[in-house]
């Protein structure tokens, strides 16, 4: 029975270490492409390029903050504990910051916009 179990338990372990890779490429993949698309539309002018920046990057520590939960379940000590929590709290908090700049941005764009029509009447 302790075999069976152990066995499992390393099953989990690897299962775990995979899915922490792929969410931390897949979180690195979103921030260049958010990236180098913020980039070609800054070149172009464009007015949403902050917000699609910002979007982009939020996604992308979305799933960077979902590697760092998945490691807590193959972290053994309390010092790796310890470290993941920080890790998660600063991500948490940089998404909350990027998510409240979206907000205000997009309500910059809103007012903007409502001056224009204004403007045109």
């Amino acid at each position: 029975m302790e075999q069976l179990i152990g066995m499992l338990e390393q099953i989990l372990e690897n299962v775990a270490n995979l899915a922490i890779v792929i969410f931390e490429f897949i979180g690195v993949v979103v921030i260049i492409y958010s990236g180098i698309r913020s980039f070609w539309k800054y070149t172009h002018r464009s007015h949403e390029t902050k917000i699609f920046l910002a979007k982009g990057l939020a996604m992308g520590l979305e799933f960077k903050m979902g590697s760092e939960i998945l490691r807590t379940v193959v972290v053994r000590e309390w010092k790796e504990i310890l470290l993941v929590a920080g890790i998660i709290a600063l991500r948490a908090s940089l998404t909350f910051l990027i998510h409240w700049e979206i907000k205000q941005e997009e309500r910059d764009g809103e007012t903007e916009e409502t001056k224009l029509c204004d403007a045109k009447k």
